[in-house]
């Protein structure tokens, strides 16, 4: 019967495999607290599904509730037989954030943007006007609700989505605002959570 000798790769992978379990143990253990920690950092992978029933009396029309909070926008057809959820940016803070009922007045494609009069002052280097294209902060479709400058919009800047990083606006992959700006009719019902 012969022995075998350990050879230094397999002495160096069971040194490494063992100092590394403290650090696999430590985390396994964090991991219940860092769920129940309401400040614990969100990002998109912090969803929450959410029923409309919670929200509205009837789902008559097309339907969409954005949750600033898992910064995830919920969609539902007319029927209840499609619902989609998109990551989104929300906005920079609770100030900027209006929450509420509201509806599509309008949609357009390639949307172009006047910041408010708040915005230049909160950033004087903000253009007075921006014409639909790559740079527009708008995307390539923007989703108009009845409050004035609120929309639900697309963003050419990827990293914003799930961050706080709008001026009170939902942003979107302008490849998933494309779908939903298909999908979503005038006088669908809005809530912002």
């Amino acid at each position: 019967m012969s022995l075998l000798k350990p050879t230094r790769r397999a002495l160096l992978a069971s040194g490494a495999a063992m100092l590394a379990t403290p650090s696999v143990l430590l985390a396994q253990d964090s991991m219940p607290a860092l769920r129940a920690d309401s400040n614990a950092r969100r990002n998109v992978s912090s969803f929450k599904t959410q029923r409309w029933q919670d929200h509205f009396e009837t789902l008559d029309r097309v339907t969409i509730v954005a949750d600033t909070g898992s910064r995830a926008l919920h969609y539902w057809s007319a029927d209840g037989s499609d619902y989609r959820m998109y990551p989104t940016s929300v906005p920079l803070t609770d100030e900027l954030t209006r929450l509420g009922y509201t509806e599509v007045v309008r949609k357009k494609v390639g949307p172009t943007w006047t910041p408010t009069s708040s915005m230049r002052e909160r950033d004087p280097s903000l253009p007075t006007f921006m014409p639909a294209g790559e740079d527009n902060p708008l995307g390539t479709h923007a989703i108009y609700l009845s409050w004035p400058a609120y929309l639900i919009h697309g963003t050419h800047d990827t990293r914003k989505i799930g961050r706080r990083s709008s001026s009170g606006c939902i942003g979107l992959y302008n490849r998933q605002i494309a779908e939903l700006f298909e999908l979503v009719p005038v006088g669908a019902q809005v809530r912002l959570i």
